[in-house]
């Protein structure tokens, strides 16, 4: 196979090299993406564009941080994007309340060990989950999701949405606290 050299922004790095790179993170990035726009196909298109992004922006790579929080950070920040996208588009769309079509979230696929009513429950929990992570404040989300759902320290959070580590915990904090209110109002009914 030939290899090529790829020159962007002044830096030349192998198609062999970049591809590496994509196959070290595209799982971390597919998982990233789908956590935050929850559709499967969204999330692969995301994904696509967070590696060219990668790609085009390489050369800026300051590394002052980690190679995986910076591909973390355009993941989080394309993702975040397309929701904000989305979110405009209903704005100005009534179709779907008026037809009532909601997009289907496809659903990881599930051990077989599980019994039916197992399935059911999990799915159910992992709704009224999701519906009260939706209600928070992006912020407060992504920290939330970043630390309890991805292992991110405090620190590399703070990288990731350029701000201090206090302001991380904050954040954190906040979100256990609102997601804790939302869901034993849930329980409660």
């Amino acid at each position: 196979m030939r290899e090529q050299s790829l020159e962007q922004n002044g830096h030349s790095i192998q198609e062999d090299e970049f591809s590496t790179i994509v196959a070290e993170h595209q799982d971390m990035v597919l998982n990233t993406c789908y956590r935050f726009v929850l559709n499967r196909e969204d999330a692969e298109d995301i994904a696509q564009e967070v590696f060219l992004e990668a790609y085009r922006s390489l050369g800026s790579f300051r590394q002052e941080s980690k190679l995986s929080t910076w591909i973390y950070r355009i993941a989080v920040t394309k993702s975040l994007d397309h929701l904000r996208k989305k979110k405009r588009k209903k704005r100005f769309s009534s179709l779907k309340r008026v037809i009532g079509v909601n997009d289907p979230v496809e659903e990881l696929p599930i051990s077989s060990q599980e019994s039916p009513a197992e399935v059911l429950t999990e799915s159910e929990k992992t709704q009224v989950l999701q519906h009260a992570l939706d209600t928070l404040p992006e912020n407060q989300k992504t920290a939330f999701l970043l630390s309890k759902y991805d292992g991110y320290s405090n620190q590399e959070i703070a990288e990731v949405l350029h701000t201090t580590v206090s302001a991380v915990e904050s954040l954190v904090h906040r979100a256990k606290k609102n997601l804790q209110k939302k869901l034993q109002k849930h329980y409660k009914k």
